[in-house]
Parts: structure tokens; sequence; C-alpha cells
């Protein structure tokens, strides 16, 4: 688990092909204090096993249904990536929960500068539509942002220099894809309310049946 908080930008510096998917090599600094094999990093919103730390930098694999879903696949060497370490239990959640987990992938149709600050605008892919809302939360490439406006084909996410400085965005630029998470709560409220609906006793959306829910 994650909070959409980046702690720094790595390089990926090198993309080998593995059985059944791809082993990367990223170069960074930071986040590998503390740092072991077997622990998370969440990079450019997946999450990722550690195989093995370098003084330099980390290596992971991500297999190939990791790969499709998400922007991962299209990784060469010198591309920046956002990263992330788990969270623990004495972490302050900056951001909102991410699991590192992502939809689907979203492509950047625009960018604006506003003063300061900067404008993106993202189409997503239909079935993820219904698990946003406006000013609700969405994870876009891990991180954590607050959903300024949303239509039914695209979300827009407004972006404060510190975030702009320090996470890839700046890379970034229209007709780039990136990875989408969307909240998880918005995805077990569908599941309570699918299985509700299955129970034909239960098939009203009332104030009685949420009092008996717990709401």
């Amino acid at each position: 688990m994650f909070t959409g908080i980046i702690e720094e930008i790595g390089t990926v510096n090198q993309v080998n092909a593995i059985a059944g998917g791809k082993r990367l090599f990223i170069a960074c600094q930071k986040i590998l204090s503390g740092t072991n094999p077997d622990d998370s990093i969440c990079v450019n919103g997946v999450c990722l096993t550690v195989v093995k730390t370098e003084p330099t930098g980390f290596y992971a694999e991500a297999v190939g249904a990791t790969l499709e879903k998400s922007t991962l696949e299209k990784l060469i060497p010198g591309i920046k990536v956002n990263l992330e370490r788990a969270l623990t239990l004495n972490t302050r959640l900056g951001g909102h929960l991410v699991q590192g987990h992502v939809n689907g992938t979203g492509q950047i149709t625009a960018l604006t500068r506003l003063g300061d600050n900067y404008n993106i605008r993202i189409k997503y892919p239909d079935d993820l539509g219904k698990y946003l809302i406006k000013e609700g939360s969405v994870a876009i490439d891990g991180i954590s942002f607050t959903i300024a406006d949303l239509t039914d084909s695209y979300l827009e996410i407004s972006v404060i220099p510190h975030t702009w400085e320090k996470t890839n965005l700046k890379e970034r630029k229209t007709g780039d894809y990136v990875n989408i998470e969307t909240d998880v709560l918005a995805k077990y409220i569908e599941k309570l309310l699918s299985g509700a609906m299955k129970n034909k006793s239960q098939n009203i959306l009332s104030e009685e049946w949420l009092k008996k829910l717990g709401y």
C-alpha cells in the first residue's frame, strides 16, 4: 500500500526480457534507504517487488499481465519514473490509499499552464468511468490527485509547482499515456451494492437497508 506522494524520480537504466515479462534496473538513491529484496516499490503507479539492490539502484521484474495493463511495457532506458516505498505503520498518509494495482492507461489530450500551475486533461478507458467522481481521488502514474473536472470521456487534474518539479510530469507531453488507478473504496462499494442487488429480498437501496449494513 502507498500514499501517492512521490519520494524520488528514478531513471530506467536497463530493460531486459525474461520468461513471461521484463526485468528492470532503476537508478535511484533516496528510496534505497531501508529497502531490501522482497520489498515493494511503486514505479509509475505499479507495485513491483524488489528482487535485488545495488548501490546505485534496484532490480524489479514485471510479468506479462502487468505490462499489458500499464505503461511499463513502453519503458526504455533513459525514461524517468516516479518512485515511492510502501507504507509503514508510522507513515503519514499525505495523499490517499494507493494499492499500486493499475486499472488501465489514459492518454493526455491537453496540457495547459495556468499561471504557476498546470492543468492536465486525460482521456480514460470507458470501463473506469463508474469509479471516478469529481473531487474524488485518483492516482496518475502513482501520484495522488483530486479530480478537478470530469466528463464521460476525460478527467482533469490540477498540478501545483511542487508536484510538477518533484515528479516526472514535467517530462510529459500531449499524446503520452499514463497509468490510472481509481480509488479502491469505489470498488468495494460497487461489490457491496452488486451483492445486495442480487438478493431479491434486498433489491432496493433504502435508508433501512443502509442501516442494516451499519451506515
